[in-house]
């Protein structure tokens, strides 16, 4: 394998023969994938292919599947200091924990924090996150910077909130024109795409909301918020607004095809018919629901109705494969048992939802989410002489119920090798763990956190006979 590892991560032009390759929703075999300045190249017969290209190093993988790598359509990278703090915390976690510690960070914490953040990412298989921005003051940079040296494609959300929810509010002048700024400095970069964002309806003004979401459509990045989750903030939009978070989105014109909106658990008929409508796209966020939210997102509904989504993990737990598990199972647990849906989309559904659909919901379905000619070289080696995929009937459906994140041996993005049996090719792993492990407690304990629920060994204590 050493010798392996050595092939893949030389660079240049390179063959990839996979035993099976996942392709536009199909295993396939018989296939070489061409691999040239970062991009799949070309993708042919393996014989022809070779034969057209006889000075490219080849490498035949017959034990393994060459798939896309999976698309976090929602995840917060500057919240991975805080982790298992918010276990067993009723909802709203954002106001008692996430607030508080990212409004304590400083540069280098954001950068650290990100880093280890993206780290979990890539070994989870992800290649791509959608990151809904920081509420640090002025350390985007340092966010995108951390995602950047590790190789994940990054969708980086610049927060333009105007009425809190941020470690400062700025004027709107300057809101505006941070967004501008943001959007210019990433409009190139091959590995960070640009996003603006507001973190819920509540925290902007109408016309910000308005202003932010044109902004970005105008733009062709996406425009990211957090809209019915639970049911205070529901509660609150209707006092305030006489209308749902949902609806008064509609209301002020900031839904489109550019706007991606995290969870819609809480959604109503209407509420569907919006999204389907205004072609709004949404992340489906499984783990987060059973975590820590009031409802689970009728995915499948949406699917009928044509609504786009893709799979997100809201900064729970970055593993691509236990992901599609958990949207499955959420919508049998929710919906299948109580209609006798047995199927709950096949299988196929979730894999799309973490690959080809979550890249048409960030905004990037012409960039990555496929192995095909002309995208970013974005994919994992996934090793199939497994006792899991022993023996292989349907091996889409396998992937997503016996599919583990030990079973990756390769991650590329852009073309280069960024992880080796899970771990980083470049640089020290180990080293920012240390450092975080001596940096986390001090930052934990200025942040000013709120916890309801005691640790598990307190609970245990409180809940056994004395």
């Amino acid at each position: 394998m050493t010798g392996l590892k050595a092939k893949l991560a030389k660079g240049g032009d390179l063959i990839v023969v996979p035993g099976k390759l996942l392709q536009q929703g199909e295993c396939r075999t018989g296939l070489g994938v061409l691999i040239r300045n970062g991009r799949f190249h070309d993708i042919d017969d393996a014989g022809a292919l070779s034969a057209r290209h006889p000075g490219v190093s080849r490498v035949d993988l017959p034990d393994h599947l060459m798939m896309p790598g999976f698309i976090d359509s929602h995840t917060h990278l500057t919240q991975s200091l805080g982790k298992s703090l918010v276990f067993g915390e009723p909802s709203e976690i954002f106001r008692r924990i996430w607030v508080p510690l990212e409004s304590t960070l400083d540069e280098r914490m954001v950068y650290l924090s990100a880093k280890l953040a993206a780290l979990e990412c890539l070994r989870g298989g992800f290649t791509t996150a959608v990151d809904a921005g920081t509420r640090s003051d002025g350390c985007i940079g340092a966010l995108a910077a951390a995602a950047r040296e590790t190789g994940l494609r990054s969708v980086v959300g610049y927060i333009c909130n105007d009425l809190g929810g941020t470690a400062k509010v700025p004027e709107t002048k300057e809101i505006l024109a941070r967004a501008e700024s943001h959007l210019a400095v990433w409009e190139h970069d091959p590995l960070i795409h640009p996003s603006l964002a507001i973190s819920i309806p509540e925290a902007a003004s109408d016309m910000m909301l308005t202003w932010i979401s044109q902004m970005a459509a105008e733009a062709g990045v996406t425009f990211q918020t957090h809209v019915n989750e639970h049911l205070v903030a529901v509660e609150r939009s209707l006092v305030a607004n006489g209308r749902r978070p949902l609806e008064h989105l509609a209301e002020v014109g900031a839904l489109g095809p550019q706007t991606l909106i995290a969870h819609a658990t809480l959604i109503t008929p209407k509420e569907l018919n919006i999204l389907r409508d205004t072609d709004t796209a949404v992340a489906y966020n499984p783990v987060a629901s059973v975590w820590k939210g009031n409802a689970i997102a009728p995915a499948l509904q949406m699917e009928a109705l044509g609504i786009r989504f893709g799979l997100g993990t809201d900064g729970t737990r970055a593993d691509g494969f236990r992901l599609m598990d958990a949207g499955e199972s959420l919508q049998r647990a929710g919906f299948g048992l109580s209609t006798g849906d047995s199927s709950c989309g096949g299988g196929w559904l979730w894999l799309d939802a973490a690959t080809t659909r979550a890249a048409n919901v960030a905004g990037l379905g012409k960039v990555t989410g496929d192995i095909s000619e002309g995208l970013a070289a974005d994919f994992l080696l996934v090793d199939l002489d497994r006792p899991e995929f022993t023996p292989s009937h349907d091996l889409i459906w396998e992937l997503v119920r016996y599919g583990a994140r030990d079973q990756i041996d390769a991650v590329f993005t852009q073309g280069e090798l960024r992880l080796w049996k899970g771990w980083p090719l470049d640089w020290d792993a180990k080293a920012l763990m240390a450092e975080l492990r001596e940096l986390t407690e001090t930052a934990i304990a200025d942040a000013g956190i709120q916890r309801i629920h005691p640790v598990s060994s307190d609970h245990r204590a409180q809940a056994m006979p004395q």
